[in-house]
């Protein structure tokens, strides 16, 4: 009766980071929003994933970030799906693949695209052709392979040859792809639910049996493992390693092969074109700076948390699992909002709203007319800091508010003689005389 039960906390995470780097970016401490929710079924679960969703669309948004929610690998977390967000910036750790033309968007990890699809080059010729194998002497790359044979790479078929890394094991898996395509790792080893995948060495390849160079899916030994892109399922007319030393297979069939492990395993590429609306997928770069997950019931089975349905009978919490890195966040501001000087914090993120700058506090009318403006914005509601440091020269003060990056200065100086103030606009460096009177006003119209 008491479900869904959401529960989140804001705390202090540790990580046992290898390379610790970029800052707060990431870091061995961290500050961390984690939530969780729990339902009675899988229903349920989505009507919370969705409305998280929006949720902290709607945090980013308010926080003043350009940002993009791509689909995503689970990881490790594992669950039915997950959903990341990204704080677009160039300086970002991850590439994520998105769409101009419509929303789509997804971590390259997790990123589709529309298939592409071939003729084979003799479907349009009189005689029929079949599977053979031709000599081809000396030649191990693609490319070498696809000018002897006069093709294309993309009627090619590469060999990509792995170890890969379980729990209390490790073997040599091949993975075969269009020859103009690139293999996407954390694909690849999601798709025989392998930890990590590392390259195999020159000794190990031999050793296996495998023939590198002129590896192919068809005649490979009995009992290595192999898995072919989805793409290729049933395809015909290509060309592939022959399991031979100088030997290429041509006009090959995959429609023969049997018990065959398809999954897609392609890396997308800029002007693929997008699975939803046809358009040209693009790069771009991402710090990812929110996560959210469908769990399932994977964690709740494992440690029997169940709960007594309606008709009495135990049954699995259907879980879901959302987080915002806080820390993290601040960072992806900074690395969104910058320029050569330093920061430039969104009006929602800024440590204070405006800066006031008295030019030279020695001088008492300066001083005071600096101390009334404060009062006057702070009983308005304004966030607003007073620079009256006696010691420090005027320029001092400028480069400190440029580096902070305070949304906005109000300077008081020289032209307070003739009733006027300079507000000065961080991110656009713009200076404009304001009569002193009117700097309040025009102040709160700025920050509405």
């Amino acid at each position: 009766k008491d479900l869904p039960v959401h529960l989140y906390q804001i705390n202090t995470k540790f990580r046992d980071e290898a390379r610790p780097r970029f800052g707060l970016m990431r870091g061995r401490e961290f500050l961390m929003k984690d939530a969780y929710s729990f339902h009675a079924n899988e229903e349920d679960l989505i009507r919370e994933f969705n409305l998280m969703e929006e949720t902290y669309k709607r945090v980013y948004t308010r926080l003043g970030l350009e940002f993009r929610v791509v689909a995503a690998d689970s990881g490790a977390i594992g669950g039915s799906g997950s959903k990341e967000f990204h704080v677009l910036a160039n300086s970002g750790e991850d590439t994520i693949v998105v769409c101009p033309d419509c929303e789509y968007g997804a971590n390259i990890e997790a990123s589709v695209r529309k298939a592409r699809t071939f003729t084979p080059w003799y479907e349009n010729t009189n005689t029929p052709q079949k599977m053979e194998k031709v000599l081809t002497q000396g030649l191990t790359t693609i490319e070498d392979v696809a000018n002897f044979l006069a093709i294309s790479k993309a009627q090619t078929i590469k060999a990509v040859i792995k170890k890969a890394i379980y729990e209390n094991s490790q073997e040599l898996v091949v993975f075969f792809v269009r020859g103009d395509d690139e293999l996407e790792e954390t694909k690849a080893c999601n798709s025989i639910a392998a930890l990590e995948l590392i390259d195999a060495n020159e000794d190990e390849i031999v050793e296996a049996g495998i023939v590198a160079g002129y590896c192919g899916p068809f005649g490979l030994k009995e009992g290595i493992k192999f898995v072919v892109d989805a793409e290729l399922k049933d395809e015909a007319g290509l060309a592939c390693g022959a399991n031979e030393v100088d030997y290429h297979i041509i006009n090959s069939d995959l429609a023969s092969l049997k018990d065959v492990n398809y999954f897609d395993l392609i890396a997308v590429q800029e002007g693929d074109l997008c699975s939803c609306c046809g358009g040209k997928l693009e790069y771009t770069k991402g710090i990812e700076a929110g996560h959210i997950f469908q769990l399932g019931t994977k964690y709740s089975s494992a440690m029997n948390a169940n709960f007594l349905d309606s008709n009495g009978k135990a049954q699995a919490f259907v879980m879901g699992c959302y987080g915002i890195g806080v820390s993290r966040l601040v960072a992806a501001v900074i690395e969104q909002n910058h320029d050569e000087k330093g920061c430039i914090w969104t009006k929602e993120t800024a440590p204070f709203t405006v800066d006031i700058i008295v030019s030279n506090s020695k001088k008492e009318e300066e001083a005071q007319a600096g101390e009334n403006i404060y009062n006057e914005l702070k009983q308005a509601g304004v966030e607003v800091i007073l620079d009256d440091r006696i010691n420090a020269r005027f320029g001092f003060k400028m480069g400190d508010f440029e580096l902070i990056g305070f949304p906005y200065a109000v300077v008081i100086g020289k032209k307070l003689a003739d009733g006027f103030v300079e507000l000065v606009d961080r991110k656009t460096l713009e200076k404009t005389d304001i009569k002193i009177e009117d700097i309040t006003a025009k102040i709160l119209e700025l920050i509405k």
